[in-house]
């Protein structure tokens, strides 16, 4: 570890559950060695975390003397519908559909995030929601921020609860004048049990006779205003949130424990990784990505995000791949026109779709399975990862090219965006990305003022948890402390992970950290397969050190502090025998030495295994049926 100045520590692999990997800033301030400045600054941010706790504690307080509707058990309907899903639910999917019936049918309003890739499932999970809310006599109101989102839902909400006695309507600008006022009329008479609409449905002229559960997707979407204004209709009402990537504001909540979190983690069976290409923009690239598409009869989606030039885009494109049947989408076109463009290319009468990134939200468009991203240094991270996911909706490999302009010198955080999209490629990768995306723009503040300054201070996990036991404390909940207590084993044992088994620097810390947090024999034995599935067998060094890992955890199950090498024998401490304990050492080690003033027990070194007699000594002289510190305790 660095100081300030020249000063370093070394920090021994078994204790490297005490640091973390900083995030938050570009350069951290360096505290000086044994000086005061790194107490002072966790003192203010301390400080600064209190008034974040106790407007979120003040919310909680809030919320909790509202009383909720709580839904009953699921009706014979419920169980009909969900039985007519077509695909099988993955387990993650189940997990938060129960934890979500659970919240609604308590007394206190549901307040719960659901975040997951792109195409992992959430929208089925909103259906059966909604679904239960409505069988409970309640209204449901969903909310886009787009139109075109706003269009899908309603049809895939219509078809899933075809044949039930559901009125779903949609409020939109993709309605007319009469069409909204007469769909207004009916949520104020109940008539309408579910509607599927953008920020119209945050309109002081829309009320609604019973609303039961909101539901939000896509939250990142939504301004400031629009969030106030959720805030003011959702009181008293069930809410869930819909999310790919959520803001970094959404996930420090999340990851601080203040809302009810539901991930879904696991990719459909036939889900496959996108292949992503970042790079300087090359037209040859281009061509050959369009002319390989459509060879398989696919789609391709082309973002020219500037309303201004995106005829000049598709004059380029119709150079390059002049086959190709090309159509324009962007926000300043007219509903009717840009409904039409998208259900023709919906319906397969185009091969390429030059839009803005109107597309970004919740297109579900199986046969697109190439995007191609003309400035993709404009965007933000979760922008980018947003487009990403219009395309791998199938069972079929998909591509995205995220390009830049060559002759421009990317900024710092461009770079960091676009290098963050590139990595994270794996199915799932969603959670990974809202981390670097708050890595990079900082958590902000819950309240809504930046908290960037001490989260650079501090990094963002510290910051989390400052958060997390300012909460704590104001709830009146037990804090929570490490579970796993330091101990000093130094041993004449050469116990390391050899560059040659784990040759990534970053992996082998990643286990070194991981080994140093085990808390059982049980962890040690799993972390000890993970590297057998994953390296290969253990070298002898390996097998020393997880030798090390299993004495660790019996000393802290009998509240040992150190076990130490003195010459030829080895100390153990602190201990407090009783009588009975005193009989049993001399039984089991006859020229062990007890110093009871000290506390100290003497060993003589073992002549080989050192590591498995020493592990074999404390479950005789501490069985594991014995209360824990027990090395402390002269009870009997």
């Amino acid at each position: 570890m660095a100081y300030a100045g020249e000063d370093r520590l070394y920090v021994p692999t078994d204790q490297l559950a005490a640091v973390q990997k900083y995030s938050g800033g570009e350069t951290p301030r360096l505290s000086r060695m044994g000086g005061s400045d790194w107490a002072k600054t966790r003192g203010k941010v301390r400080q600064a975390v209190a008034a974040v706790a106790e407007h979120v504690v003040s919310l909680h307080r809030e919320r909790a003397l509202v009383s909720g509707h709580p839904f009953a058990a699921d009706t014979p309907w419920q169980q009909e519908m969900e039985g007519s899903f077509p695909f099988e639910e993955t387990p993650d999917q189940i997990t938060a559909i129960n934890q979500i019936k659970t919240d609604m049918e308590a007394v206190s309003p549901m307040d719960r995030l659901v975040f997951g890739d792109v195409g992992f499932g959430k929208t089925e999970v909103a259906i059966r929601a909604a679904f239960k809310a409505v069988m409970g006599g309640k209204q449901v109101a969903v909310l886009c921020p787009t139109t075109l989102l706003a269009q899908q839902h309603f049809k895939t909400f219509q078809e899933r609860v075809d044949g039930y006695p559901i009125e779903v309507a949609m409020l939109s600008r993709f309605l007319t004048a009469k069409g909204r006022k007469e769909v207004v009329a009916k949520l104020k008479t109940g008539e309408v049990d579910l509607v599927i609409g953008t920020h119209a449905l945050l309109a002081e002229a829309v009320a609604f006779k019973n609303l039961g559960l909101l539901v939000v997707d896509e939250e990142q979407r939504f301004g400031v205003a629009a969030k106030d204004a959720i805030r003011r209709a959702s009181l008293g009402v069930d809410v869930l949130t819909l999310t790919a990537t959520p803001i970094p504001r959404t996930l420090e909540m999340a990851l601080t424990g203040i809302r009810q979190v539901s991930q879904l983690k696991t990719a459909p069976g036939d889900r496959r990784p996108i292949l992503t290409y970042v790079g300087p923009y090359d037209s040859q690239s281009v061509s050959a990505a369009i002319r390989r598409e459509l060879l398989r009869e696919g789609q391709v989606f082309y973002v020219h995000n500037r309303v201004r030039s995106i005829d000049m885009a598709v004059a380029k494109l119709r150079k390059l791949v002049p086959n190709a049947r090309i159509a324009v989408a962007h926000g300043k076109m007219s509903e009717g026109q840009l409904e039409q463009v998208m259900l023709d290319f919906w319906s397969g009468e185009f091969d390429v779709l030059v839009a803005t990134t109107i597309i970004e939200s919740g297109l579900d468009l199986p046969t697109v399975n190439t995007l191609i991203v003309e400035r993709a240094d404009m965007l933000g991270l979760a922008q980018l990862h947003q487009l990403r996911g219009r395309v791998g909706r199938s069972n079929k490999r998909a591509y995205a090219y995220m390009f830049h302009p060559e002759e421009r010198v990317l900024t710092e955080t461009a770079h960091k965006r676009l290098q963050a999209i590139g990595e994270a490629t794996e199915l799932g990768a969603g959670f990974q990305v809202a981390q670097k995306d708050l890595e990079i723009r900082g958590a902000g503040s819950i309240l809504g003022e930046t908290q960037s300054g001490h989260i650079a201070a501090v990094g963002f996990d510290l910051y989390v948890k400052l958060v997390s036991e300012a909460v704590s404390e104001l709830q009146g909940l037990p804090m929570q402390r490490p579970a796993v207590s330091e101990v000093r084993i130094e041993l004449p044992i050469d116990a390391h992970l050899p560059a040659d088994y784990i040759d990534d620097q970053l992996a082998r810390l990643e286990a070194y950290r991981k080994l140093a947090v085990a808390e059982s024999a049980a962890d040690v034995d799993e972390m000890e397969q993970e590297w057998r599935e994953r390296f290969g067998e253990l070298p002898q060094e390996a097998e020393a050190l997880i030798g090390i890992a299993r004495l660790r955890t019996e000393a802290v199950r009998i509240g040992l502090g150190e076990v130490l090498a003195l010459r030829n024998e080895v100390r153990l401490g602190p201990v407090d025998l009783s009588a009975s304990q005193e009989v049993r050492l001399q039984r089991l080690a006859k020229r062990a030495v007890l110093n009871p003033q000290e506390g100290r027990i003497f060993l003589p070194m073992p002549r080989s295994n050192v590591v498995a007699n020493l592990i074999g000594f404390m479950q005789q002289m501490w069985p594991v049926e014995s209360a824990p510190n027990s090395a402390g305790s002269r009870s009997e």
